[in-house]
């Protein structure tokens, strides 16, 4: 038989550096959407049809898994900082800065455009908040610029899938 010794002394850490509620709060929103993203992608992966539908069927699992990867690494940040993360499914449907996903078969172009949109959506909540966490924390900020370097990669290679060469454009660029 097996006993755990317990003591009545507490243990007390002593870190160099612990996050502000704000830096907390800011990570917060970031693993939440990343665990939006992930579920999304999964359900675009399942329900995704129509033309070149093997590729970006593969393309999907790109983004769940680095989603997944890249919010398991912002949780253990937020630990290393002591704070505690929260991405239970009530959590995620509560505070998810993303649009829903629709919960019926979507044809591959509309895929293309609803999981681009969303994967900009996790980028631009990486975005809002960097100068805030960069002035807090510089060594969080560097993971920041990994995230959104591979989000934007995946975004750009998504969404080429329904560009026309010369004639597509950004929404927000106006000529």
């Amino acid at each position: 038989m097996t006993t755990t010794q317990t003591t009545s002394e507490t243990h007390t850490a002593h870190p160099p550096f612990r996050a502000s509620e704000t830096l907390g709060a800011h990570l917060q929103q970031l693993l939440v959407d990343l665990t939006d993203l992930h579920l999304q992608g999964k359900q675009a992966h399942w329900n995704v049809v129509g033309k070149n539908f093997r590729d970006l069927h593969l393309q999907l699992d790109e983004v769940v898994d680095d989603a997944r990867n890249f919010g398991d690494d912002i949780a253990e940040r937020m630990r290393a900082l002591y704070v505690v993360p929260d991405a239970r499914a009530a959590t995620v449907a509560e505070q998810s800065s993303l649009a829903a996903f629709p919960s019926t078969e979507v044809d591959t172009a509309d895929t293309v455009d609803l999981i681009t949109a969303a994967i900009y959506a996790v980028a631009g909540t990486a975005r809002r908040i960097h100068d805030d966490v960069d002035a807090e924390d510089p060594t969080t900020a560097d993971i920041l610029h990994g995230i959104l370097e591979r989000l934007e990669q995946l975004a750009w290679m998504i969404d080429s899938e329904n560009r026309v060469a010369n004639s597509s454009k950004p929404a927000s660029i106006t000529v």
